[in-house]
């Protein structure tokens, strides 16, 4: 039996997918995380939901308490973790509704709390490797039910993981597609970062929902349109992780 955290959940806590649902309050050598565990059973897996930004989606993404979400999980033992997030595309290709598959990041974040470590002991130093931070394994289940389920998705993509709450300038949005990412959010990093550090394999399943606003034929993102495309498109995020979870409980 597999312990797997879903951070993000919208629509997984619905009692017909999550059975015997049971929510608890923990806290953290960090604090408290940024909303209530909701555990329960998919299939014959454990499962332990968190809401990134809280149940109500009142928390701006740079005073999300990375640290003690990604603490609190690892406490409740979960042995993987599957995140989901909404992303804006920087590429021509990556459409509205595509899910991507990350592989890789860049942290251009300023003012989040990037390590569990704040000390090292005498001969202790912590540098943890980072050059390929989502696991592969998770990332070929993920993989092979998204074309089981004849889903539109990109099988690798880097997000560039800004601090918002605001979007961003043209200059930054076309800095950023020169650096050769993909999509962009505000959750990946650090929170990626983090579960790496404390040895939790993570994967993360990336929803477009807009072009940022480098396209100069279109109007820049704003939130309404976000909300839109992501509504309309959640049910795809719930299909994968669903058909994934089945696939991990067979590994």
């Amino acid at each position: 039996m597999t312990k797997i955290a879903i951070i993000g959940g919208s629509g997984l806590e619905d009692p017909n997918i999550l059975k015997s649902p049971k929510i608890i309050k923990v806290k953290t050598p960090y604090g408290e995380p940024t909303s209530e565990l909701t555990t329960g059973k998919i299939g014959n897996n454990d499962v332990v939901i968190l809401s990134r930004h809280g149940k109500k989606h009142t928390i701006p993404p740079t005073q999300v308490n990375n640290r003690a979400n990604i603490w609190a999980l690892k406490e409740q033992g979960c042995e993987y973790i599957l995140a989901t997030t909404a992303c804006g595309s920087l590429k021509e290709e990556i459409g509205r509704g595509d899910l991507v598959i990350l592989d890789q990041f860049i942290d251009f974040t300023k003012h989040r709390k990037t390590t569990f470590f704040e000390t090292f002991e005498p001969g202790e130093m912590k540098h943890t490797p980072m050059a390929d931070p989502f696991n592969s394994e998770l990332r070929n289940i993920i993989i092979q039910s998204a074309e089981e389920l004849n889903l539109k998705f990109h099988e690798k993509g880097t997000a560039v993981s800004i601090e918002g709450p605001r979007f961003s300038t043209r200059a930054e949005s076309n800095m950023f597609r020169m650096w050769g990412a993909d999509i962009i959010n505000m959750s990946t990093a650090p929170e990626a970062i983090l579960a790496n550090e404390i040895k939790i394999p993570y994967a993360a399943i990336a929803m477009s929902t807009d072009y940022d606003c480098w396209k100069a034929n279109e109007e820049p993102v704003t939130w309404d349109e976000i909300i839109k495309i992501f509504n309309q498109n959640v049910h795809n995020v719930i299909k994968l992780i669903l058909t994934a979870l089945e696939k991990l409980e067979k590994n």
